[in-house]
């Protein structure tokens, strides 16, 4: 062997390749890859509904911190405030109805075009329908609500009833059940938009005849002797999608690790969440006034599947809300199908949408998916399953003949 040969056995390799190796990961020649967010500091939107414990705990425990997220938690007061200040970038994240998205990539109902994503499903199941307790004793099922609804419009003062956001889920829930009992949600009663948190004060002086929110407004009617629970959304559809994390379509191209670390801050709090030893603590930190503002007990009884619907029948729910059991966090594309037939059936959109198009622009479980594995979680969720609600069952490959399958809705082609 020659001096040279002696020496790279003893050195094993070049003084810069040794120098090289003990350079951090994501090195590439003079500059580093950093996997830090592109933008730290990251305010959330949220409304008064108990489905925002997933971004408000991973908040309150330093979870958004733990990745590189500095969380500013902004509290609004309508769905309509919470899309107009993600469109104008005054938060860049926010809780939001899973319908919004589309809507707004869309231009539904009169809004701009603004394109948003879905990467992260909050929670599954967790809302209701309220009627005011005039209606207790009377009213067991959407259909006996037909002959009053009749006689109401006839008369020229046509029932109301109540929804948080048009193109949202508490919007479509109402219709749904109410069109179960051959109601036409558009001209058989007054279907209005009133903000989750003014629900029971609206019912109290008569405004209303009947709602559909999240909790805790449902069982805070009850709490106050105005009104009880006639169905759950989760007897309509179990483990249905609800609210989800939703970002501009332009943030999120921009920001992709800022994106991935709040969803790695959300999987964890939302494990915590679903957790039920720990609900105790997640009920008393939402319903603090700077999230929720009402009284824990009122919370925590539906957080831990306990139902009192006001008429003496209570129960123990299995399909209360989770966070994250189930694969509830995996933005199927399937939901999105599912909503835009119900836009389509509703006369949200004159003519058949691009299902497909619209659905694989919004419904975003690649960078869901990117994200889990990153931190080493298994994503075994399938995509564009079927879905079965408690009187039909929806094929997301089929969408169109969904919505033309049934005989109460508003569509004109």
């Amino acid at each position: 062997m020659n001096r040279r040969s002696i020496l790279k056995s003893a050195l094993g390799a070049s003084p810069l390749t040794k120098l090289m190796s003990g350079l951090p990961a994501g090195w590439a020649g003079a500059a580093y890859a950093s996997d830090a967010p592109e933008t730290p500091t990251v305010r959330f939107g949220i409304i008064a509904l108990t489905d925002n414990a997933p971004i408000v705990m991973a908040h309150e425990l330093g979870l958004f911190k733990k990745y590189g997220i500095n969380s500013v938690i902004s509290k609004e007061a309508s769905w309509a405030v919470i899309r107009d200040k993600l469109s104008l970038g005054d938060n860049q994240a926010t809780h939001m109805l899973i319908g919004m998205p589309l809507a707004s990539t869309m231009g539904l109902g009169g809004s701009p075009v603004k394109p948003m994503i879905i990467p992260w499903l909050l929670n599954r199941n967790g809302q209701a329908i309220t009627l005011s307790n005039k209606y207790k004793g009377q009213i067991k099922a959407a259909k006996d609500f037909k002959p009053l609804a009749d006689k109401a419009r006839a008369s020229g003062n046509p029932l109301t009833f109540a929804m948080t956001f048009p193109p949202g889920t508490h919007a479509m829930w109402m219709r749904y059940w109410l069109a179960s009992g051959g109601i036409n949600p558009d001209k058989d009663i007054s279907l209005i938009t009133i903000p989750p948190p003014q629900m029971v004060a609206n019912m109290k002086v008569g405004k209303m005849d009947g709602f559909c929110v999240g909790e805790p407004w449902n069982l805070r009617a009850i709490a106050d002797d105005i009104g009880f629970t006639i169905t759950t959304t989760q007897k309509m559809w179990p483990d249905h999608p609800e609210k989800a994390c939703a970002f501009t379509e332009e943030f999120a191209g921009k920001n992709p690790k800022t994106v991935k670390a709040i969803l790695k801050a959300l999987h964890e709090a939302s494990v915590y969440n679903d957790k039920m030893e720990n609900r105790v603590k997640v009920a008393e930190v939402i319903s603090r006034p700077t999230y929720i503002n009402c009284p824990k007990e009122i919370i925590l009884d539906r957080l831990l599947g306990k139902y009192d619907y006001g008429t003496g029948v209570k129960e123990q729910d299995p399909n209360y809300m989770i966070f994250s059991k189930r694969e509830c966090n995996f933005p199927s594309r399937t939901y999105g199908h599912w909503w835009l037939s119900q836009f389509r059936r509703w006369g949200m959109v004159k003519n058949a949408p691009d299902y497909r198009a619209v659905v694989d622009r919004v419904l975003r479980p690649d960078i869901y998916t990117e994200a889990m594995k990153e931190i080493g979680v298994a994503v075994t969720a399938k995509d564009m399953q079927p879905a079965k609600l408690f009187d039909s069952t929806f094929d997301p490959k089929e969408p169109e003949r969904y919505a033309r399958s049934f005989p109460v809705h508003s569509m004109v082609a």
